[in-house]
């Protein structure tokens, strides 16, 4: 059992980007370590969906739900090495990219192409079934467009773009997530979309817009 921390430093709320509330993830896991597992499906609910997306953009394929479900599993049974007051989010980001590594690489496999980019265009809508038809046929071609781009680009530049935009996290829950400084997510983003702006156009070689609705954010790192 996990020793209780005596002093849980109070942080401010979490709101995931999928909708979910953590009213306070620092006592929502010191409920968890105290004893209280049943405190550690709130963390299960707020994550569940971009924990999927990850595994999915990673190559899980039909196996993501299996390999969410191990890696909610083994960040339950490593809370107790988790950093007081780290971000839970980039923490579990990073055990669900290690475990589908581990499935792909047991399974002796890669994901087609095609299979990749169903899974991904097939879950949650970005824009609302009202919106204008056309806006959604844009938006899905543009989604094909730059998977295709992304199977172009090495697996160090196809992650950080993948996590930086696909995922939607910033530059530090970034480097948390794929355990590399920050100044290497900065400088293999950068080069990562100079390669697909050749690609997709100049348009993206200045950089998508970031999680804080800035262009090329963290100090204009698309630009190089």
């Amino acid at each position: 059992m996990w020793e209780p921390i005596p002093d849980c430093r109070c942080i401010k709320s979490v709101r995931t980007r999928e909708g979910g509330l953590v009213d306070d993830e620092a006592v929502v896991i010191a409920r968890v370590r105290a004893g209280e597992p049943e405190a550690y499906a709130e963390l299960v609910r707020a994550h569940t969906a971009v924990a999927l997306r990850a595994a999915v953009a990673c190559g899980a394929g039909a196996e993501a739900e299996d390999v969410v479900q191990q890696a909610f599993f083994k960040a339950y049974r490593s809370l107790g090495r988790f950093r007081e007051g780290s971000a839970f989010r980039p923490w579990l980001l990073r055990i669900v990219v290690n475990e589908t590594r581990n499935t792909v690489r047991s399974a002796g496999r890669q994901r087609a192409v095609a299979d990749r980019e169903a899974d991904l265009l097939g879950g949650e809508p970005r824009i609302p079934e009202s919106a204008d038809p056309a806006v959604a046929v844009e938006e899905r071609e543009r989604s094909r467009r730059l998977l295709d781009a992304l199977d172009g680009l090495s697996e160090e530049h196809r992650q950080v773009v993948i996590h930086r935009y696909l995922l939607e996290l910033d530059e530090t829950e970034t480097a948390r997530a794929l355990g590399w400084p920050r100044g290497t997510v900065k400088s293999r983003l950068s080069r990562a979309l100079k390669k697909l702006g050749r690609v997709l156009g100049e348009g993206l070689a200045e950089g998508p817009e970031g999680p804080d609705g800035r262009k090329g954010s963290e100090g204009g790192e698309g630009r190089g």
